[in-house]
């Protein structure tokens, strides 16, 4: 099988390029025959790439050392499920990954419109196909073939490093691949838009969906990385603005800039040349963070080693994309001039436009301090650090002006707000905004950044219950509803609008859970078996824990474990007994020489996270040995209020997309911008 994935891989590469030339060949001359060989070369390639990480998951099953990458991310002793999942634990089964998961958007989006939308998918197939042909190049050329094989047959292989041994790490790269590989469908629209010269808002509404399902993946994929480094890294944080953090959330930002601003193309005809660049830049911004992780150039704990033939190659092709792109929207520049105009500073298109400009600085702020040190080691020969103090201080009056236009945006007048528009929609809640930041005050919360945010949540939180509010009344009345059936009708007749609000929830519930983290208690204790120690938590209730000893398990070969070290503490909460949690040292026969992994012990309710850290231990070789005496250790403790937000907007942000992406039951769609004598319907918040 291994044999005949690397036959499938090479025979890829000529199909590729094969139904690359009959996609273009088959637009330029409107020949049906060149597009439905071009279209039938997509399911080809995809069955060859299928066939190709089938046979790298063989070969991980199979103990086939003699191939450089199951020897360097698998050994025997390896759970089956890693070795499963072994085809995106390295750099070279994660670009096969990568071509697998975009050759399967590629036959969807070319299947879901195989007798409609004719005048695209041509050179929709073209640009799949090209892109497929390009990682495939990686793939074979650039040092970083799967199937490459090592001169001789290893007895074991190195085995997979323990802190990707993690369920959120195995979800969490595929998910992010899947938000990457998506776009590439919305982008080849949006390139076949411009060389078809059919410019109006049919593109994008052909590419809503992919573009909300890309973004739902980003997002998700972005917080599990969150949730594997808040468990598995043992430093009691979720985001360290690590550069290939930054680089998975910069596509992010632009996506969620691109997904505002086209509501204004929909319904005003409006930023056409705006959106197509927003669709350039967050595509180039998905390969900029491959590109980053694979080349090795910034140091950061998710990068592979440095690969400088693969950057030089990685770097040729977003140049080659961005200058094709320039070319072709300055040749169409007469086309994508807008319709219509903002006519008022306070209007839902200022708002939005405000929205996107906000969005854009945090991804030029985000992108600047990613790359400052590479820069400035290139020009000066110094390496400058750019830390998370620098992020968070450009940052968080970005994300305050954003979370504020959250509660602005969807309900403020479309052309020109008026003064009882104003009154109307934002007086109450700014109201009730002020009146919870002056009770939390009060409470005695006054850290200032923080108490912004509740104040402006409640805000934005008020806004968003009292639109749901008037429509289930309004739907109620005309209808003869009860206000449940009201409610649900309402939602179902417009999931688009409605489903948006939902992920705005959740996007307000995460800013709550990040502010938040200005209460964080940490406090280091050094304990003996027995000791007690108390923590008191923001929240007003005092923890005791008791450290009951240590606990030394030895050899356990299933998961490359040499010893493992278990602190055991009981907990109570105002000498309430609260159950028991442990935390532990790893030392594991792959990293040995390294210092032992540490695991986390985290006590989680709904407002607050109990998070315990074995920091060190007193005489590590004795205790190994369970030596009596050896039982002192360092214990870290940590109150986190609110962490637990973060994921529950998660997936209020999921439950809100995914009602987005549902169908509305009467099966509207907007057919292009809206005439200027039109009173349109309030604008459908894709997300935000």
């Amino acid at each position: 099988m291994t044999l005949l994935g690397e036959f499938a891989l090479w025979i890829s590469l000529p199909v590729a390029l094969w139904g690359m030339w009959l996609g273009y060949s088959g637009g330029r001359t409107q020949r049906g025959d060149l597009v439905l060989s071009a279209e039938r070369s997509v399911y080809a390639v995809f069955g060859l790439l299928a066939i190709a990480s089938a046979g790298i998951m063989a070969a991980f099953l199979q103990h086939q050392f003699q191939y450089l990458y199951v020897y360097s991310y698998s050994n025997a002793e390896l759970e089956i499920f890693y070795k499963i999942t072994g085809l995106w634990a390295g750099q070279r089964g994660s670009l096969l990954f990568w071509a697998l998961l975009l050759g399967f958007f590629s036959v969807l989006a070319v299947f879901q419109n195989r007798s409609k939308n004719r005048e695209f998918m041509p050179y929709v197939t073209g640009v799949l196909q090209t892109v497929m042909a390009f990682f495939i190049c990686v793939l074979l050329f650039a040092d970083v073939n799967p199937f490459e094989r090592l001169d001789f047959t290893p007895a074991n292989g190195q085995g997979l490093n323990p802190q990707l041994q993690n369920y959120w790490m195995v979800i969490h790269p595929p998910t992010l691949y899947l938000g990457f590989t998506a776009f590439t469908v919305p982008f080849a629209f949006a390139i076949a838009s411009l060389l078809s010269g059919r410019l109006d808002a049919r593109w994008i509404q052909l590419t809503r969906k992919w573009i909300l399902t890309s973004w739902l993946f980003l997002s998700v994929g972005i917080v599990m990385g969150m949730r594997w480094a808040y468990l598995e890294l043992g430093w009691g944080g979720y985001w360290f603005w690590d550069p290939v953090e930054n680089a998975s959330l910069l596509p992010w930002l632009t996506a969620t800039a691109f997904l505002h601003s086209i509501q204004i193309q929909e319904h005003r005809g409006m930023l056409k040349m705006w959106n197509m660049s927003l669709v350039l830049m967050t595509f180039l911004l998905t390969i900029f963070a491959t590109f980053l992780t694979r080349s090795g150039l910034i140091e950061s704990v998710h990068s592979f080693a440095q690969e400088l033939r693969i950057a030089y190659i990685f770097l040729g092709f977003m140049g080659s994309v961005l200058a094709a792109c320039v070319v072709l929207i300055l040749y169409r520049l007469p086309q994508l001039r807008s319709e219509n105009q903002i006519e008022s500073f306070i209007s839902r298109e200022s708002a939005f436009l405000f929205n996107n400009l906000i969005l854009l600085g945090a991804a030029f702020a985000v992108m600047w301090g990613t790359m400052f040190p590479l820069i400035s080691e290139g020009v000066t020969g110094q390496e400058i650090s750019v830390g998370p103090p620098f992020f968070q201080r450009v940052n968080f009056p970005i994300g305050i002006a954003l979370l504020t236009l959250v509660g602005i945006g969807p309900v403020i007048a479309w052309r020109r707000a008026t003064r009882r528009n104003l009154q109307k929609n934002f007086a109450t809640p700014v109201i009730v905004g002020a009146l919870v930041a002056a009770v939390i005050w009060i409470s005695g919360a006054r850290h200032g950044l923080a108490l912004t945010v509740w104040g402006i949540s409640a805000f934005v939180l008020t806004v968003i219950a009292t639109e749901f509010w008037k429509g289930t009344r309004a739907r109620s009345r005309i209808e003869g509803e009860g206000y449940a059936l009201a409610f649900f009708h309402l939602i179902s007749r417009n999931r688009r609008r409605w489903g948006g609000y939902i992920v705005h929830v959740g996007i307000v519930i995460m800013f709550m859970a990040f502010a938040g983290a200005a209460y964080n208690v940490d406090e280091r204790f050094h304990v003996e078996p027995g000791d007690r120690v108390d923590v008191a938590s923001p929240l007003g209730h005092v923890y005791t824990l008791t450290y009951e000893g240590l606990s030394i398990n030895l050899n356990n070969g299933d998961r490359n474990l040499l010893w493992q070290a278990i602190a055991t503490v009981s907990i109570e909460k105002n000498g309430e007994p609260k159950g028991i949690r442990t935390t532990e040292k790893r030392q594991y026969t792959t990293n040995v020489g390294d210092p032992p992994m540490t695991e986390v012990g985290v006590r989680s309710t709904p407002f607050e996270d109990l998070y315990l850290i074995l920091s060190a231990l007193d005489d590590p070789q004795a205790a190994v040995r369970a030596d009596s005496e050896a039982q002192g250790l360092d214990l870290q403790v940590l109150v986190k209020p609110l962490v637990g937000w973060i994921w529950f907007g998660c997936l209020t942000l999921v439950i809100g997309t995914l009602v987005a992406l549902w169908p509305s039951v009467d099966g509207r769609r907007v057919a292009g911008a809206v005439p200027a004598d039109a009173a349109p319907e309030p604008a459908a918040v894709g997300t935000t």
